[in-house]
């Protein structure tokens, strides 16, 4: 008898089951990975590698209650534990459950599991998982699958061209929730037509799921139903984004599109509630005082944060370069809630029109920002260099920093040409300016010197 994760005593000793080797304790000291499960859990459960050599060495399929009467695990936590570990497996492609609730190895029933890549004509490719070539699935196997979801499938023969052909066997990971598309109708009945060309798949969208959308409209709709080989997706209307062809509509389709998230969280909310505009004195203590060094930025025309400042300055044997980044480590700590949403977005996304931040404006705009007139924290390198432009000695360290003035690209050429009015309204930063130049100028020799490949391309 094994308990089950549901809390039924189900025999294994039937006449189904006939395990061809004696059962034997698999997990602890005698599993070859115990040691790296047990750095992972406080009651370690058998690893991936011991349950896939068990499935092996049977030779068939393999209940849940079969794979832990073998591995003789009847604690209730362990029970839990491991069907949370094959669920894992069949995530990642390395079992297979069957119709009948039955685990098997991919790998010995000639399967790939791999990354759906659909083609706006219809057909599509599976992308193996663990390299190689691609599977070629037709039109009639793409029916049941959506662009980038993740699918095993069977190698079922070669086509004329000589590539693999596959089978689709089981939907492993849906990729699409939501899908941007244009609303029409046809004969009577609602059909999306995803912006993604390689989402070629039918999708319906019922009178009562049409949320008051109009024909010709752009939409975003929510999948309620994948496809199959007998029935269409459906979906229903969940916003409605506007005409078609309206301005910024682009924009808005790519960001519906991609999931970009464009809301906070509650708990980043609560983050950024007590950050104010301005550097609090309590969090300067302890810096560098830099404030007082001309430091400034130099960035485009357009852009809205400002992520360095710089400061050069001639020395008897060469330069004193000092480079400051903003520091953001001082507001965003290590699996704080700003940190997992940060991660989880990755980086801030531009668009013509607007920016989907990384981090709140407060931050990304605000206290980790290097803007002009104001105080703010960093992290700085500071670097002497010599005459042959190498580095002969550098630091870093924590400080606080004014920049004193807020240049771009063409102002600095501008200045550096000689613009009269440009050299007289930053004139208390001039001579710096003009001190980083000398400094690349060295640093342009030092390349050339060196070898390097200087790429002039129209950006």
């Amino acid at each position: 008898m094994v308990t089950t994760p549901a809390g039924r005593r189900l025999s294994t000793k039937s006449a189904s089951f006939v395990p061809k080797s004696k059962s034997r304790k698999r997990s602890g000291p005698s599993d070859p990975h115990y040691a790296r499960e047990a750095r992972k859990y406080e009651n370690p459960i058998p690893s991936r590698e011991l349950i896939m050599e068990m499935m092996a060495e049977e030779g068939k399929p393999l209940r849940f209650q079969e794979i832990a009467f073998l591995l003789e695990l009847a604690d209730e936590d362990q029970l839990i534990a491991l069907k949370r570990r094959l669920g894992a497996m069949e995530r990642d492609g390395q079992v297979l459950r069957n119709r009948r609730e039955g685990y098997c190895l991919v790998n010995k029933q000639d399967l790939v599991a791999g990354r759906v890549i659909g083609h706006p004509d219809g057909f599509g490719f599976l992308v193996p998982d663990e390299g190689g070539d691609d599977l070629f699935l037709a039109p009639r196997e793409m029916r049941v699958l959506m662009h980038g979801d993740r699918a095993v499938a069977r190698v079922s023969g070669i086509d004329r061209r000589g590539r693999r052909e596959g089978t689709m066997v089981e939907v492993l990971e849906r990729n699409n929730h939501q899908v941007v598309g244009r609303f029409i109708i046809e004969a009577g009945v609602g059909i999306l037509v995803a912006d993604n060309k390689r989402l070629t798949q039918e999708i319906l969208i019922l009178d009562e799921n049409r949320q008051g959308a109009e024909e010709g409209q752009i939409v975003l709709a929510e999948i309620t139903e994948y496809p199959g080989y007998r029935h269409p997706a459906l979906a229903k209307v969940v916003e409605i984004l506007g005409d078609h062809l309206a301005p910024g509509m682009e924009t808005d389709i790519a960001i519906r599109t991609h999931e970009i998230p464009t809301a906070w969280p509650e708990p980043v909310e609560k983050a950024i509630a007590k950050l104010g505009k301005k550097v609090p004195e309590s969090a300067k203590r302890g810096r560098v005082d830099l404030r007082h060094l001309p430091l400034v930025t130099i960035d485009g025309e357009d852009a809205r944060d400002f992520d360095d400042a710089v400061y050069c300055e001639p020395t008897s044997k060469g330069w004193k370069l000092i480079v400051a980044i903003a520091d953001v480590s001082s507001y965003v700590e290590p699996g704080s809630a700003l940190d997992v949403e940060a991660r989880s977005r990755g980086n801030s996304v531009y668009f013509p029109d607007r920016v989907i931040p990384m981090l709140p404006e407060v931050l990304s705009n605000g206290l980790c920002s290097i803007n002009p007139k104001v105080d703010r924290l960093c992290l700085v390198g500071d670097l002497l260099i010599g005459g042959d432009g190498r580095i002969v000695r550098s630091s870093f360290y924590e400080a606080v920093m004014h920049s004193h003035a807020r240049l771009t690209y063409n102002k600095v050429a501008a200045m550096l040409e000689g613009d009269k009015a440009l050299r007289k309204e930053y004139a208390d930063v001039l001579l710096h300016v003009e001190n980083l130049n000398a400094l690349f100028r060295v640093l342009v020799g030092t390349r050339e010197r060196r070898g390097a490949i200087d790429f002039e391309t129209v950006e």
